[in-house]
Protein backbone atom coordinates (compact mmCIF):
# COMPACT_ATOMS: atom_id res chain seq x y z
CA UNK A 1 0.00 0.00 0.00
CA UNK A 2 1.51 3.30 -1.10
CA UNK A 3 1.76 6.17 1.35
CA UNK A 4 0.94 9.67 0.20
CA UNK A 5 1.19 13.06 1.81
CA UNK A 6 -2.01 15.02 2.35
CA UNK A 7 -2.33 18.57 1.01
CA UNK A 8 -2.01 19.84 4.59
CA UNK A 9 1.21 17.86 5.11
CA UNK A 10 2.65 19.13 1.84
CA UNK A 11 1.98 22.70 2.95
CA UNK A 12 3.31 22.16 6.50
CA UNK A 13 6.57 20.58 5.32
CA UNK A 14 6.90 22.45 2.02
CA UNK A 15 10.15 24.22 2.88
CA UNK A 16 11.97 20.93 3.48
CA UNK A 17 10.17 18.94 0.79
CA UNK A 18 11.61 21.31 -1.82
CA UNK A 19 15.15 20.34 -0.71
CA UNK A 20 16.40 17.80 -3.28
CA UNK A 21 17.86 15.52 -0.59
CA UNK A 22 14.45 15.34 1.13
CA UNK A 23 11.60 15.59 -1.37
CA UNK A 24 8.29 13.82 -0.97
CA UNK A 25 9.91 10.42 -0.47
CA UNK A 26 12.11 11.74 2.31
CA UNK A 27 9.13 13.34 4.02
CA UNK A 28 7.28 10.04 3.94
CA UNK A 29 10.31 8.34 5.46
CA UNK A 30 10.28 10.91 8.25
CA UNK A 31 6.57 10.28 8.78
CA UNK A 32 7.31 6.57 9.15
CA UNK A 33 10.38 7.14 11.34
CA UNK A 34 10.71 6.51 15.06
CA UNK A 35 13.24 8.40 17.21
CA UNK A 36 13.89 7.87 20.92
CA UNK A 37 15.24 10.84 22.87
CA UNK A 38 17.06 10.05 26.10
CA UNK A 39 16.64 13.12 28.30
CA UNK A 40 14.08 15.91 27.95
CA UNK A 41 16.57 18.55 29.09
CA UNK A 42 19.14 20.84 27.51
CA UNK A 43 19.99 18.66 24.51
CA UNK A 44 16.70 16.80 24.24
CA UNK A 45 14.64 19.98 24.13
CA UNK A 46 15.92 21.46 20.85
CA UNK A 47 16.31 18.01 19.33
CA UNK A 48 12.71 17.10 20.11
CA UNK A 49 11.35 20.44 18.89
CA UNK A 50 13.04 20.16 15.50
CA UNK A 51 12.23 16.48 15.05
CA UNK A 52 8.57 17.12 15.80
CA UNK A 53 8.54 20.15 13.50
CA UNK A 54 10.15 18.07 10.73
CA UNK A 55 7.33 15.53 10.93
CA UNK A 56 9.04 12.49 12.42
CA UNK A 57 6.15 10.09 12.97
CA UNK A 58 6.91 8.85 16.49
CA UNK A 59 9.02 10.43 19.20
CA UNK A 60 9.79 8.62 22.45
CA UNK A 61 10.89 10.68 25.46
CA UNK A 62 12.76 9.10 28.37
CA UNK A 63 13.36 11.15 31.53
CA UNK A 64 12.62 10.52 35.20
CA UNK A 65 13.14 14.11 36.40
CA UNK A 66 10.70 16.90 37.16
CA UNK A 67 11.04 20.48 35.97
CA UNK A 68 13.18 22.61 38.28
CA UNK A 69 13.66 26.38 38.17
CA UNK A 70 17.35 25.99 37.29
CA UNK A 71 16.36 24.01 34.18
CA UNK A 72 14.60 26.88 32.46
CA UNK A 73 17.77 28.69 31.39
CA UNK A 74 18.44 26.05 28.73
CA UNK A 75 15.68 23.41 28.66
CA UNK A 76 13.37 25.16 26.24
CA UNK A 77 10.65 22.50 26.23
CA UNK A 78 9.63 23.73 29.68
CA UNK A 79 8.29 26.99 31.13
CA UNK A 80 7.75 28.53 34.53
CA UNK A 81 4.23 27.12 34.61
CA UNK A 82 5.69 23.60 34.36
CA UNK A 83 7.69 23.73 37.60
CA UNK A 84 7.29 20.46 39.47
CA UNK A 85 5.81 18.58 36.51
CA UNK A 86 7.35 15.47 35.02
CA UNK A 87 9.62 16.62 32.21
CA UNK A 88 8.24 14.09 29.75
CA UNK A 89 4.67 15.28 30.42
CA UNK A 90 5.67 18.93 30.00
CA UNK A 91 7.56 18.08 26.82
CA UNK A 92 4.70 16.05 25.40
CA UNK A 93 2.31 18.99 25.78
CA UNK A 94 4.59 21.40 23.93
CA UNK A 95 5.38 19.00 21.10
CA UNK A 96 1.73 18.05 20.63
CA UNK A 97 0.81 21.72 20.27
CA UNK A 98 3.62 22.22 17.77
CA UNK A 99 2.66 19.24 15.60
CA UNK A 100 -0.45 17.19 16.48
CA UNK A 101 0.44 14.65 13.79
CA UNK A 102 3.45 13.35 15.71
CA UNK A 103 2.87 10.50 18.16
CA UNK A 104 4.62 11.36 21.43
CA UNK A 105 5.37 8.48 23.81
CA UNK A 106 6.39 9.58 27.30
CA UNK A 107 8.45 7.34 29.59
CA UNK A 108 8.90 8.93 33.05
CA UNK A 109 11.70 6.53 33.97
CA UNK A 110 15.46 6.58 34.25
CA UNK A 111 17.24 4.55 31.59
CA UNK A 112 18.98 1.65 33.30
CA UNK A 113 20.31 -1.81 32.56
CA UNK A 114 16.88 -3.39 33.15
CA UNK A 115 14.88 -1.27 30.71
CA UNK A 116 17.43 -0.02 28.15
CA UNK A 117 17.01 -2.85 25.66
CA UNK A 118 13.20 -2.76 25.75
CA UNK A 119 13.06 1.03 25.36
CA UNK A 120 15.60 1.26 22.55
CA UNK A 121 14.52 -1.78 20.52
CA UNK A 122 11.42 -0.20 18.96
CA UNK A 123 13.13 2.85 17.43
CA UNK A 124 15.12 3.60 14.30
CA UNK A 125 17.45 6.21 15.79
CA UNK A 126 18.42 7.25 19.31
CA UNK A 127 19.28 10.80 20.42
CA UNK A 128 21.39 10.64 23.58
CA UNK A 129 20.72 13.84 25.49
CA UNK A 130 21.70 12.40 28.87
CA UNK A 131 23.82 14.36 31.32
CA UNK A 132 25.93 11.65 32.95
CA UNK A 133 28.58 9.20 31.78
CA UNK A 134 26.91 6.07 33.13
CA UNK A 135 23.87 6.65 30.92
CA UNK A 136 25.98 7.57 27.89
CA UNK A 137 27.91 4.30 28.10
CA UNK A 138 24.66 2.39 28.65
CA UNK A 139 23.08 3.99 25.57
CA UNK A 140 26.15 3.09 23.54
CA UNK A 141 26.30 -0.52 24.67
CA UNK A 142 22.57 -1.16 24.27
CA UNK A 143 22.37 0.56 20.87
CA UNK A 144 25.42 -1.29 19.54
CA UNK A 145 24.06 -4.61 20.79
CA UNK A 146 20.70 -3.94 19.12
CA UNK A 147 22.22 -2.50 15.94
CA UNK A 148 20.55 0.90 16.46
CA UNK A 149 22.10 4.12 15.14
CA UNK A 150 22.43 6.94 17.65
CA UNK A 151 23.78 10.43 18.22
CA UNK A 152 26.07 11.06 21.20
CA UNK A 153 26.54 14.55 22.58
CA UNK A 154 28.03 16.30 25.58
CA UNK A 155 28.05 19.94 26.67
CA UNK A 156 29.66 21.99 29.44
CA UNK A 157 30.30 25.71 29.91
CA UNK A 158 30.94 27.10 26.39
CA UNK A 159 31.83 23.82 24.71
CA UNK A 160 30.06 20.91 23.13
CA UNK A 161 30.76 17.76 21.17
CA UNK A 162 28.77 15.25 19.16
CA UNK A 163 29.25 12.17 17.00
CA UNK A 164 26.98 9.65 15.31
CA UNK A 165 27.32 5.90 15.68
CA UNK A 166 25.99 3.36 13.18
CA UNK A 167 26.81 -0.11 14.55
CA UNK A 168 28.86 -2.15 12.09
CA UNK A 169 29.81 0.91 10.04
CA UNK A 170 32.24 2.78 12.27
CA UNK A 171 33.53 3.58 15.72
CA UNK A 172 31.30 3.64 18.78
CA UNK A 173 31.46 5.77 21.92
CA UNK A 174 33.64 3.18 23.71
CA UNK A 175 36.16 3.36 20.89
CA UNK A 176 36.66 6.99 21.83
CA UNK A 177 36.28 6.70 25.61
CA UNK A 178 36.97 3.17 26.84
CA UNK A 179 35.42 3.51 30.29
CA UNK A 180 33.54 6.14 32.30
CA UNK A 181 35.84 8.59 34.11
CA UNK A 182 36.28 8.28 37.85
CA UNK A 183 33.70 10.21 39.92
CA UNK A 184 34.69 13.87 40.14
CA UNK A 185 37.36 13.59 37.45
CA UNK A 186 35.33 15.59 34.93
CA UNK A 187 32.93 18.36 35.91
CA UNK A 188 29.33 18.16 34.73
CA UNK A 189 26.97 21.04 33.93
CA UNK A 190 25.70 21.22 37.49
CA UNK A 191 29.25 21.68 38.74
CA UNK A 192 30.78 23.74 35.93
CA UNK A 193 27.84 25.55 34.38
CA UNK A 194 26.52 25.71 30.84
CA UNK A 195 25.45 28.47 28.47
CA UNK A 196 21.95 27.60 27.33
CA UNK A 197 22.60 28.42 23.68
CA UNK A 198 25.32 25.74 23.59
CA UNK A 199 22.67 23.11 24.27
CA UNK A 200 20.59 24.59 21.46
CA UNK A 201 23.45 24.38 18.97
CA UNK A 202 24.47 20.81 19.75
CA UNK A 203 20.91 19.52 20.20
CA UNK A 204 19.98 20.96 16.81
CA UNK A 205 22.92 19.12 15.23
CA UNK A 206 21.67 15.90 16.83
CA UNK A 207 18.23 16.46 15.31
CA UNK A 208 19.85 17.08 11.92
CA UNK A 209 21.76 13.81 12.15
CA UNK A 210 18.56 11.92 13.03
CA UNK A 211 16.70 13.47 10.09
CA UNK A 212 19.54 12.70 7.68
CA UNK A 213 19.63 9.10 8.86
CA UNK A 214 15.88 8.63 8.43
CA UNK A 215 15.85 10.01 4.88
CA UNK A 216 18.79 7.83 3.82
CA UNK A 217 21.78 10.20 4.00
CA UNK A 218 23.95 7.76 5.96
CA UNK A 219 27.11 8.56 4.04
CA UNK A 220 27.03 12.20 5.20
CA UNK A 221 26.63 11.58 8.93
CA UNK A 222 29.17 12.22 11.69
CA UNK A 223 30.30 8.60 11.63
CA UNK A 224 33.95 8.14 12.65
CA UNK A 225 34.06 11.88 13.34
CA UNK A 226 33.77 13.77 16.61
CA UNK A 227 32.55 17.33 16.02
CA UNK A 228 33.65 19.75 18.75
CA UNK A 229 32.33 23.25 19.27
CA UNK A 230 34.09 26.02 21.19
CA UNK A 231 31.78 29.00 21.51
CA UNK A 232 34.47 31.12 23.18
CA UNK A 233 36.39 31.31 19.92
CA UNK A 234 33.31 30.39 17.82
CA UNK A 235 35.09 27.46 16.19
CA UNK A 236 34.04 24.00 15.09
CA UNK A 237 36.63 21.27 14.74
CA UNK A 238 36.34 17.69 13.47
CA UNK A 239 38.42 14.89 14.96
CA UNK A 240 38.68 11.58 13.13
CA UNK A 241 37.78 8.56 15.26
CA UNK A 242 38.75 5.00 14.35
CA UNK A 243 36.99 1.86 15.40
CA UNK A 244 38.98 -0.03 18.02
CA UNK A 245 39.16 -3.76 17.18
CA UNK A 246 39.55 -4.40 20.91
CA UNK A 247 36.52 -2.31 21.89
CA UNK A 248 34.36 -4.00 24.51
CA UNK A 249 31.16 -2.95 22.72
CA UNK A 250 31.85 -3.18 18.97
CA UNK A 251 35.27 -4.86 18.77
CA UNK A 252 36.11 -8.06 16.93
CA UNK A 253 35.64 -10.18 20.05
CA UNK A 254 32.60 -8.35 21.46
CA UNK A 255 29.38 -10.28 21.62
CA UNK A 256 26.44 -7.92 21.32
CA UNK A 257 23.89 -10.62 22.02
CA UNK A 258 25.66 -11.65 25.22
CA UNK A 259 25.95 -8.02 26.37
CA UNK A 260 22.28 -7.48 25.59
CA UNK A 261 21.23 -10.51 27.64
CA UNK A 262 23.32 -9.29 30.54
CA UNK A 263 21.32 -6.05 30.58
CA UNK A 264 17.95 -7.83 30.61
Amino acid sequence: MSVRLTPEQIERYSRQIMIPDVGGKGQIRLRQGRVLIIGAGGLGSPAAFYLAAAGVGTLGLVDSDRVDLSNLQRQILHSTADLGREKVASAKDKLARLNPEVEILAFPVRLDEKNAADLIAGYDFIVDGSDNFATKFLVNDAAVALGKAFSHAGIVRLQGQTMTVIPGKGACYRCLFKDPPAPGEILNCQQAGILGAIAGTIGSIQATEAIKYLIGMEEELLVDRLLTYDATAMRFHTIEVRRDPRCGACGDNARGERKLRSMA
